[in-house]
C-alpha cells in the first residue's frame, strides 16, 4: 500500500511541488460576469475546471512581505482553502477524491486587479511574492472541507469572507474533474478558488487569513524595491 503523504505544519511553507489554482469556481463571480460569457471571445461559460498555477517564485511564507508593483495601487486579496494530495490522483471519482488528500493549507492567491479571463493572467497572478502559503493540517482536521470559513482581515478588520455553499465545484469534485487530466503527485497542492469580490490591500497594510481548524497567515504588503522591472 502507497504510504500517505502527510504535509509537515512546522514547514514555514509547506508546498513541495506545483500549486494549481482554480479560477472562476465561484458562483457569484460567473454570475458578475453575466451576459459577457456568452459573447465573443468566450462564447459561452466554461464547462471544465479552469485553472492558473502559482509557481515557486511566488511563494512566500508567513511574515514575508507580499511585493507590489509601484504602478498599482492596491493588490488583491484571493484567501483560500488548498488541498495538499496525500497520494498519487489520476481520474479519480468524485466519492474516491478526498482519500487521495493528504492535507489542507492557507494559501493567499494575490494577483493585480484584472478584468479579463480570455486571456491566462501570468503578469497578474505570477510576479514573485504572490502566493503566500501557510499553516498545513493533516486531512483528519477538515472534516467538511466544503462547509469551512475562509476570512480576510486587512488591518484586523474582516473584509471578506466565503465558505463552500457558493463554489461551483467543491473539493472533491473539483480535484475529481481536474485530475482527468493532471496527474496529481504527493505534495501537489490545489487552491479551490478565491472569495467573490476579494478584498483590495495597498502597500502598507496587513492581511491576514484565517480558516478555522488549519491556523491563519499573516502578510505586510510592501511596495517593490525600487528599480524592479
Amino acid at each position: 500500500m502507497t504510504r500517505m503523504f502527510v504535509p509537515d505544519p512546522r514547514g514555514p511553507i509547506p508546498a513541495t511541488r506545483a500549486v494549481y489554482a482554480a479560477a472562476l469556481n465561484r458562483q457569484a463571480t460567473l454570475a458578475a460576469l453575466g451576459d459577457a460569457l456568452s459573447r465573443d471571445p468566450y462564447r459561452e461559460p466554461p464547462r471544465a475546471p479552469i485553472l492558473h498555477l502559482k509557481p515557486a517564485n511566488t511563494w512566500i511564507g508567513p511574515g514575508d512581505p507580499i511585493p507590489c508593483p509601484r504602478d498599482v495601487p492596491a493588490l488583491r486579496m484571493g484567501g483560500t482553502l488548498g488541498l495538499v494530495i496525500g497520494r498519487t490522483a489520476s481520474r479519480v471519482a468524485p466519492a474516491e477524491a478526498l482519500d487521495h488528500v493528504g492535507g489542507w493549507l492557507i494559501a493567499n492567491d494575490v494577483s493585480v486587479p484584472y478584468e479579463s479571463h480570455y486571456r491566462p493572467a501570468i503578469k497578474q497572478r505570477c510576479r514573485d511574492g504572490f502566493c503566500p502559503i501557510g499553516p498545513a493540517a493533516p486531512a483528519a482536521a477538515l472534516a467538511e472541507p466544503d462547509r469551512c470559513e475562509v476570512v480576510i482581515e486587512i488591518d484586523g478588520r474582516i473584509r471578506g469572507r466565503a465558505d463552500g455553499s457558493g463554489l461551483v465545484r467543491g473539493a472533491a469534485r473539483l480535484l475529481s474533474d481536474i485530475s482527468a487530466f493532471i496527474t496529481f503527485e504527493p505534495g501537489d497542492v490545489l487552491l479551490i478558488g478565491e472569495p467573490h469580490d476579494s478584498p483590495l490591500a495597498e502597500p502598507g497594510a496587513t492581511v491576514r487569513i484565517l480558516i478555522d481548524g488549519i491556523g491563519s497567515v499573516t502578510n505586510p504588503v510592501r511596495w517593490e524595491p525600487a528599480g524592479t522591472p
